[in-house]
């Protein structure tokens, strides 16, 4: 999880880049905080996903073949 800081500080240079603009440095510190941000995401959705049960209404599991087969790998189940 990124940290407040960092997120505050990609909505602030997210803002002035819309206003003023950014000098160099902080055009390279934008795009570093994005990249951090964007692996924070993907990381956190990839074990969402690959921690999900799909339960149809009559109670049965119906998770994706793909799922089970990580979840078997990483003894999830």
């Amino acid at each position: 999880m990124l940290s407040k800081e960092k997120i505050a500080r990609i909505n602030e240079l997210s803002k002035k880049s819309k206003g003023i603009g950014l000098s160099n440095e902080e055009a390279k510190e934008q795009s570093r905080l994005r990249r951090e941000y964007l692996e924070t995401f993907r990381s956190s959705m990839k074990n969402t996903i690959e921690n999900v049960r799909v339960i149809d209404p009559n109670g049965e599991d119906v998770t994706p073949k793909k799922i089970r087969d990580i979840q078997d790998k990483n003894n999830l189940n």
